[in-house]
Parts: C-alpha cells; sequence; structure tokens
C-alpha cells in the first residue's frame, strides 16, 4: 500500500489587520481619540470609514466574537498613522471597553475602507461645505487636510455643531493648528474657514446648524449670499441622523442633487452611518 500524503487546507485569512495602539487623547467626559499604525498596503480615500474594533471578551476558555462598528478614518489619505475619533458610551458594548485602551494594546481594522463622504463623490463646484455633529467631524479632519481639496474648491468651510462648548474639542486645530500643517497649512489659512455652533450654552453663534442655515443667519455671518446653489456649492454631512435628514432636505429645496460614487452631485452623506 502506497502511502499517500495529504495537504493541509490552507489558513483562512483573517479579515482584519490586528494594529498597535499608538497614543490615546481623552479630549472630555465624553470624547476621546487615538492613532494606530497603519498597514502598509493599506490605502483609502479621505473620508472613507473603515469597521473597526476589539476582539470579544473570553468565554469558558474561548475568545469571543469580535465587537465592530463603522468608524470614519480622521486621518487624510497621505498620513502614516490612523486616527479616530469615538464618544464613550457606559454601556456600549464596544466604547465602553474601547474608551480604555492604552498604548501598545491592539485593536482590530477591516482590511476594506469605503464610504461616499469623498471628493470623487461630487462634481466641481466653487465652495466646499463639510456639515457635522460631534464625532461627525472625523471625516472633515480628513477631507480638510487633503492637498486635492483646496485644488478643487476656492473656499473650504467647515460646520461643527455641538451640544456644549467643550465638544468642539479641534477647535484649537481647525482655528490655528492646521495652519502649521507642512503639506496644506498655507492653502487652509487662504482658503479654509472653521464655523462652530453651540446648542446648550451661550455662545457667539448658538443654535443647530439647520435653524442657523433656514434663518440665513450661516450666510450673513460668513458674509455669503443667503442659501446653497447648485452653480457654486458642494456639500458633505455627516452626523446625527436627524441633522442629516433636515439638512439634506434643505439642500433639495435648494435644487441640489444627491451624489454617491457612481453618480457625482451637488451634496453627500454617508448612508451606512444613517440607514
Amino acid at each position: 500500500m502506497t502511502d499517500v500524503a495529504v495537504s493541509s487546507p490552507p489558513a483562512k485569512a483573517s479579515p482584519f489587520h490586528e494594529l498597535e495602539v499608538l497614543t490615546v487623547h481623552h479630549l472630555t467626559d465624553q470624547l476621546f481619540s487615538f492613532r494606530i499604525r497603519r498597514p502598509e498596503d493599506f490605502r483609502f480615500r479621505s473620508g472613507e470609514f473603515v469597521m473597526l474594533g476589539l476582539p470579544g471578551e473570553a468565554k469558558d476558555g474561548a475568545g469571543g466574537k469580535p465587537i465592530l462598528r463603522a468608524y470614519s478614518i480622521a486621518s487624510p489619505g497621505w498620513d502614516e498613522e490612523l486616527e479616530f475619533l469615538s464618544i464613550k458610551v457606559p454601556e456600549g458594548p464596544l466604547t465602553s471597553r474601547l474608551q480604555k485602551i492604552q498604548p501598545g494594546d491592539t485593536v482590530l481594522m477591516g482590511k476594506k475602507p469605503t464610504g461616499t463622504l469623498v471628493l470623487d463623490a461630487l462634481t466641481g463646484g466653487e465652495r466646499l461645505w463639510l456639515i457635522g455633529t460631534g464625532t461627525g467631524l472625523a471625516p472633515w479632519l480628513s477631507v480638510a487636510r487633503d492637498p486635492d481639496t483646496y485644488s478643487r474648491f476656492g473656499q473650504v468651510i467647515v460646520c461643527h455643531t455641538v451640544r456644549n462648548v467643550s465638544d468642539l474639542a479641534y477647535r484649537d486645530f481647525f482655528t490655528h493648528g492646521v495652519h502649521e500643517d507642512p503639506l496644506i497649512g498655507d492653502e487652509a489659512k487662504a482658503q479654509l474657514v472653521y464655523y462652530p455652533t453651540v446648542t446648550r450654552e451661550p455662545f457667539e453663534t448658538p443654535g443647530r446648524i439647520t435653524d442657523r442655515i433656514k434663518s440665513g443667519d450661516l450666510f450673513a455671518d460668513l458674509g455669503l449670499p443667503p442659501g446653497f446653489s447648485p452653480d457654486t456649492d458642494r456639500v458633505m454631512l455627516c452626523g446625527s441622523m436627524a441633522m442629516i435628514k433636515e439638512t439634506g432636505e434643505l439642500l433639495e429645496t435648494y435644487g441640489m442633487k444627491e451624489g454617491s460614487n457612481a453618480e457625482p452631485g451637488d451634496y453627500v452623506l454617508e448612508r451606512a452611518f444613517v440607514g
């Protein structure tokens, strides 16, 4: 009888990168950011998101199922590290654990970035509005540091609505820090406008961004013609479902059409976070 060599089936490749945490910053009691090591083969477009999480907690000696959720990448496409912005939810299945990570820990990240909050999903225009609430600022941290943004649009306006002044965690960055960026600092100084609003505390620009659009205060504050124009304005939306829905409906009344990767338009939103 002749012995027959039986080869073992190839090991199934993991759908996740296991990546080292480099830094963690607790910005407020409810908000933190962290950076992880970027895999050499990981490529993405500024504004995309990726699945991120932690291994499941071990039960009966066996590892549990990984806990994952979609996170916008807050780094521009050229950055050698990957930054993420997250809220802290005490009872959240992921963030209750994720907020405790330390440098040197390992997180899981999916291998396929995707999303519609990218320049490719918009047609050409003169002015780019990046409108976000809360951690919906994350993709704007990416898009606003991409050189292509400034070559495609003459003006870039970052609108960030939060509940409390302390939640404007990147206020100093958008008003000063970005001007020191070695790649786009000069362009940002000339073309970038930061417009924060606060809903629950006194502030120079109070209230929800949707209310300031409706009243015309947003445009008056910036010295712009009232309303959005499909001839000149392009808009990206990220944040609360209520804000995205209301702003999307407002944009439609101005004659603006939603875009996608397959068919670029006048405005885009991230449906993975909405539906």
